[in-house]
């Protein structure tokens, strides 16, 4: 395993401990203690982080652990470099702050967003770096995650109570991650560009 895998799994990992963590805490802890919350997001901006920990129910945590394991596994197929894995770290929390252009989401929790961010990470890595088949594939699955967003019409109401799952889903979250993901990969495919290209150029 590549050094740049290496880390791509740390932080899934990362993720998952942190969920499983809070899940086991969630007698003693209440979920707007560390939840997202717009009103809080400039007085207590680690909820950026925190709230993608939090979960509303076990079929949440275990949907959302099993597509860590996904994105994890995408990862390390794609090889990414280590660069593509603080990328993905730095989409956590702007797409918590993404939630900003919809107040009226009171509360957020889920590592949902966080997943799609990861997920765009990899596919804009491989259709910006590889060549042929796997560039191919990196172009395919940023296809098939925006038309997943764009169905989702995540520019309506904030919440939706879908019959397959046991809370309300926030499409937002999923759309502010794939944002994310996608401009911190090509702003840390930029900056490797840039320090490889000769002085001068």
């Amino acid at each position: 395993m590549t050094a740049g895998s290496r880390a791509w799994v740390g932080l899934a990992v990362l993720l998952c401990a942190l969920a499983c963590g809070v899940a086991l805490a969630a007698r003693w802890l209440p979920p707007e203690a560390i939840d997202w919350q717009p009103g809080l997001a400039a007085r207590q901006p680690w909820r950026a982080f925190s709230a993608a920990a939090l979960h509303y129910s076990a079929l949440h945590l275990g949907a959302n652990l099993l597509g860590a394991v996904l994105v994890g596994a995408l990862g390390v197929s794609a090889e990414l470099p280590t660069r593509m894995s603080w990328a993905w770290f730095a989409a956590w929390p702007l797409t918590q702050f993404g939630l900003l252009v919809k107040p009226e989401l009171l509360h957020f929790g889920g590592l949902s967003g966080v997943l799609h961010a990861g997920a765009a990470v990899a596919a804009t890595q491989l259709l910006l770096a590889a060549r042929g088949r796997r560039r191919a594939i990196g172009a395919a699955i940023l296809l098939c995650i925006l038309v997943k967003v764009v169905s989702e019409a995540p520019w309506g109401e904030p919440l939706r109570h879908r019959p397959e799952w046991d809370i309300a889903v926030a499409p937002l979250a999923h759309a502010t991650g794939l944002l994310a993901g996608v401009l911190c990969a090509l702003l840390a495919h930029g900056i490797a560009t840039l320090r490889r290209s000769p002085r001068g150029a």
